[in-house]
């Protein structure tokens, strides 16, 4: 096939299409659902997997967590034994202070989010708060969070200690609560307990659309252990000297709990010490069946859309019988009538493969838009797209074209 054959068969196509408007439309609709789906899902997962990539990083490199179990755990398919486990504590604190050199600091805390729909109660003067995290802590929260204060200061070892009914509030509930008044040394009713209010949260940009940072009451975590001495889950964030000890700093870490929890030697870890890899690890997972799902749906819209080109170009085979019959008179080859019918099919997928992506990128630029998600489309899948709409477009197309050049020019000529 030469370049003119081509551009003649591309141009042929073109016309066919605009001589049938409506039946082309129809026509190449499912090529068009198929790519603008996958651009759509590819720019969502995109966008997703960067946010939360983001919000990872502004944790902090050097940060690790310990808890009873990794995040990714299926807690339906816990043995009796990891069930019973022992609850992280304050002494498991308290001895990775003492046996890690390599840790810089170590915050145990613990949060409440409140019962039932309306969450923790939190009041000042007949205004409420919008149900904000109860969250129990020492101080090395502030150094482990790298979190500032924009007024007054943060919970002290001898707040902790005396067991005292302070707290320092996140910028969300300061504005709702004092909209116009200093909140220094105010008094506020947390589920019906009267706490003082001694420090403000310095503003914290929001993550994935996730104002819960801004959102969170601190106190002291023996005032909290007096107040809730039910909740248990405690959860402890440790901060490495630097990212370069980091790793030594996990094996310290797992020393020092096995031998504070007097885990046998033939034994697992009943604890688990984890980073951000473990997180960025579950984030994948979860990115990797919605991209399976994408897939699925993708297909269903391509197939279809294989199905109506396949179509038109049988019915198009009929309709230009005699057309085929004088070409052949002519002498036009074989080959020349099949890939003038397999361009044809090729670009009529090609132009929903086209439309797909437009819309795709308009629909991302939208969810870029409406959303805290950054706008995402990935070349690669825009490129894929249109190579699997031109794709769809050939293997729909074989059939009819060597149908078209298998007719018979005789009885093409007598076509009516």
């Amino acid at each position: 096939m030469t370049v003119v054959e081509l551009k003649e068969g591309i141009l042929l196509a073109l016309d066919s299409l605009k001589s049938n408007k409506f039946r082309s439309a129809l026509t190449i609709l499912g090529v068009l659902i198929g790519v603008w789906s996958v651009i759509a899902m590819t720019s969502l997962v995109n966008g997703l997997d960067g946010a939360v990539q983001d919000s990872i990083d502004k944790i902090g490199s050097n940060v690790l967590f310990v808890d009873r179990f990794p995040p990714e755990t299926d807690y339906d398919d816990l043995t009796e034994e990891e069930r019973n486990r022992k609850w992280i504590t304050t002494m498991e604190a308290d001895a990775i202070i003492e046996n890690c050199p390599a840790v810089a600091a170590v915050s145990p805390e613990n949060h409440h989010w409140g019962r039932g729909r309306n969450g923790n109660s939190v009041k000042y003067k007949g205004r409420k708060a919008n149900r904000p995290a109860l969250v129990g802590v020492r101080p090395a929260y502030q150094k482990v969070h790298n979190l500032s204060v924009s007024a007054g200061r943060f919970i002290s070892d001898i707040d902790n200690e005396v067991k005292a009914m302070v707290c320092v509030i996140g910028s969300d509930v300061k504005d709702a609560l004092f909209p116009n008044e200093d909140p220094i040394d105010k008094q506020i009713r947390v589920n019906n307990y009267r706490f003082t209010v001694i420090g403000v949260r310095e503003k914290l940009e929001a993550m994935l659309g996730d104002n819960s940072e801004n959102n969170k009451v601190a106190i002291p975590l023996k005032t909290y252990e007096k107040i809730l001495p039910w909740d248990e889950a405690l959860t402890l964030m440790v901060s490495a000297n630097s990212m370069e000890e980091i790793e030594e700093a996990e094996e310290q870490i797992i020393t020092a709990l096995r031998r504070v929890r007097k885990v046998p030697y033939d034994k697992e870890n009943d604890f688990a010490v984890f980073g951000q890899e473990n997180i960025r690890e579950m984030v994948s997972n979860i990115t990797k069946y919605i991209y399976i799902a994408m897939i699925v749906i993708s297909s269903v819209g391509l197939m279809v859309g294989g199905v109506g080109v396949m179509n038109i170009m049988l019915v198009s085979v009929t309709e230009r019988t005699r057309e085929i019959g004088v070409r052949k008179a002519i002498g036009a080859k074989r080959n020349n009538i099949l890939w003038q019918f397999l361009i044809e099919a090729m670009t009529l997928s090609g132009s929903g493969g086209l439309l797909g992506i437009a819309f795709g990128i308009g629909t991302a630029l939208l969810i870029g838009a409406l959303s805290p998600l950054p706008f995402g489309v990935s070349p690669l899948f825009i490129f894929l797209g249109f190579m699997v709409a031109v794709t769809v477009g050939l293997a729909a197309g074989i059939y009819p074209a060597f149908r078209a050049a298998s007719v018979d020019p005789i009885e093409s000529l007598r076509y009516e």
